[in-house]
Order: C-alpha cells, then sequence, then structure tokens
C-alpha cells in the first residue's frame, strides 16, 4: 500500500510497515481500532494520524484530557497522550480498507502483548464491531475470564468485565461521520463514560 501514494502525498516517504502503537504507558484507557489508513498512519508511522478519523479521535481525547493538542499530523508534530494508549487490530493497511481473517488472526499476538503490559488498563473503548470482537478474542487467548453473556456491539454499550470496562463506540470513519451515522456528542458520550470511569 505504500507504493500506491495520493497525489497530495507523492512527495512523502510512506512508513509502510506495521503499525505499533501509541501512548502512554500507564494508560488507564485503551483505544482499539481497526487498521491504519493507507494515507494516514500507514504514510506517518502512527496510528491514526493524518487522516480524518484521527482528527475526530484526537480532538475528542484533547476534549477529554487525555491529549495534550487536538491534532495528529504527523510523528513529530507534538502530539503526547496521558492515561491513554491508542492501538488497533491489524497492524497494517489492508487492501480496499478489509483486512481479511488470516491478517487479523497474524495481528492478534501483538494486541495481546500490548494488553498484557498495559497492566493499569481500565477502560477499553473499541472503535467498531470488529474492534470489539477482536478484543473479546484477545482476552480469551490471554486467559482471561469469557464473559457470559457474550457482549454485544452497540455504540456506547459499556459492558463491566470484572477487571475493564468494555465500551463499544462507532469508528470515527469518514463514512460514518459525514453521513451522521456517528455524531460529535455521541463520540463524546463514549469518551465522558470512560473519563468517568478512569477517573471514579
Amino acid at each position: 500500500m505504500a507504493q500506491q501514494k495520493r497525489r497530495a502525498y507523492e512527495e512523502w516517504e510512506y512508513w509502510g510497515k506495521p503499525l505499533p502503537g501509541f501512548g502512554d504507558a500507564a494508560a488507564r484507557l485503551v483505544v482499539i481500532g481497526l487498521a491504519p489508513a493507507a494515507h494516514g498512519g500507514n504514510r506517518t508511522g502512527r496510528i491514526f494520524t493524518g487522516d480524518r478519523s484521527g482528527d475526530w479521535l484526537y480532538a475528542t481525547l484533547h476534549r477529554f484530557g487525555f491529549a495534550n493538542q487536538r491534532t495528529s499530523t504527523h510523528r513529530d508534530d507534538g502530539l503526547r497522550l496521558t492515561d491513554a494508549y491508542v492501538t488497533a487490530a491489524a497492524r497494517c493497511a489492508p487492501p480496499d480498507n478489509k483486512p481479511t481473517k488470516a491478517e487479523f488472526a497474524n495481528c492478534q499476538p501483538f494486541l495481546e502483548r500490548e494488553l498484557q503490559l498495559l497492566t493499569g488498563a481500565r477502560v477499553i473503548v473499541a472503535l467498531g464491531r470488529i474492534a470489539f470482537d477482536a478484543y473479546l478474542a484477545t482476552r480469551r487467548a490471554t486467559g482471561k475470564p469469557a464473559p457470559r453473556p457474550r457482549p454485544q456491539f452497540a455504540h456506547a454499550a459499556v459492558y463491566d468485565l470484572g477487571d475493564v470496562t468494555l465500551i463499544g463506540s462507532y469508528h470515527p470513519s469518514q463514512r460514518n461521520t459525514q453521513t451522521g451515522f456517528l455524531t460529535q456528542p455521541m463520540f463524546d458520550r463514549v469518551f465522558a463514560t470512560a473519563r468517568r470511569i478512569v477517573t471514579a
């Protein structure tokens, strides 16, 4: 995907490699997305950076005190997260923005290891059904108790899993935000809940 550049970014040297997570190693809030955008994280080398989804996410994290600035344009833009960590279920930009089951399976060990290292995590916000399911699969794979009944994805649905609280959210993709399927007040509701839980 790093060979197929947009005209606006022809001068960029695309990252074009698997993306690590980004944020505070002591985070109590962990945000899980789907995969790097072809001309966002795949270009800039930082998750949710340089695309419209990142514009929404980091501006919202800033509003709720998890980020020092509203914008995320490149790896050296000065963005810092406090008490938050952002990662994804898949680590490479998938063709046609549609990761396969094999891609998720290949990437799952990285998400497992990240979550094992993020020992302070109290809230997981899953951006989209796929990220929601990926978190539950990762949970099972790392030997944590499987919740019964199984949590069902819905926007702003909140599940107390004992060790963490899982919150579902629609993904802030351009398709969702431009059509009004996800509005700013809806997204704010998710992060207001997350903020309330981590500071309780």
